[in-house]
């Protein structure tokens, strides 16, 4: 019996945010402090979640540094 087994889905979810001082080297907007979730799913079961803390964009959502 062969079982194939492919990545379903990897989900994105920001927990939470705090202003950060500077502003956005893409756009000159402000930029913030956020929590950073991401889920990934094999066949539908849960098995790999990682958070780490990033400093993004508020207004086009750039990635400017990620602490992992």
């Amino acid at each position: 019996m062969v079982f194939f087994c492919f990545l379903v889905d990897q989900k994105q979810k920001t927990k939470g945010t705090k202003p950060a001082a500077g502003t956005c080297s893409r756009c000159g907007s402000g930029a913030s402090v956020a929590d950073i979730e991401i889920k990934t799913r094999f066949c539908y079961v849960p098995v790999h979640r990682r958070t780490w803390r990033a400093i993004i964009c508020t207004f086009c959502g750039a990635v400017l540094k990620s602490y992992r």
